[in-house]
């Protein structure tokens, strides 16, 4: 019996995750054009085979509890604009990741973001009892560093010369997590930041 009970559908005012799924994978290509979204992943999404052959995969490793990968929907104008999972996946130890998060860049800095980890920290506080969720970034990508620090994750520290980028360049990965003890404030002061932004 899988942790992650399949199907997961999480939805807000704005966002509906729901489970990736080969019908999402052309119009994930579409939007994944934009070279500025893969300038610090670990992949180069803008490479049709190669984004299709890693969607693929994660939908296969869903099937054996490895990822959970979700197609990110704009519930306003009905668009798929990126895509998420979970992974590193340890149900043992009641923890997993939150990571391979990525938009188009129409949507970044819109509050689209911390609507889409509310909702998926809550279900993993809330309904899988984590103990620990944790994020990864590249130390030189900034922006995503900021964006986990400003939902609440505590910066735990670098992991030095972590791996080698698919163009060679040797990157140091900054770890990031937010244990269930603090979830309660982290959770307040995420919904509280989202009714800034929209209003």
């Amino acid at each position: 019996m899988s942790w992650l009970s399949h199907p997961i559908y999480l939805e807000s005012q704005r966002v509906l995750l729901t489970p990736l799924d080969n019908n999402h994978i052309d119009d994930l290509v579409q939007i994944a054009k934009d070279p500025r979204i893969w300038e610090y992943m670990g992949i180069d999404g803008t490479q049709t085979e190669g984004l299709k052959l890693f969607l693929k995969s994660a939908i296969l490793r869903r099937g054996t509890g490895e990822q959970y990968p979700f197609a990110v929907i704009d519930r306003i104008s009905g668009a798929l604009i990126g895509s998420t999972m979970f992974h590193n996946i340890y149900p043992d130890h009641k923890k997993l990741e939150i990571g391979w998060t990525w938009y188009h860049p129409d949507y970044w800095r819109t509050g689209y973001n911390r609507e889409c980890k509310l909702l998926l920290l809550t279900y993993c506080f809330e309904e899988l009892g984590t103990n620990r969720v944790q994020f990864q970034a590249a130390e030189k990508n900034k922006r995503s560093c900021n964006a986990i620090l400003g939902i609440g994750a505590t910066y735990e520290g670098l992991l030095r010369k972590d791996r080698i980028r698919y163009n060679g360049e040797i990157r140091n990965t900054a770890m990031f997590s937010i244990i269930d003890d603090e979830w309660p404030d982290v959770k307040e002061k995420l919904i509280n930041s989202l009714h800034r932004h929209q209003h």
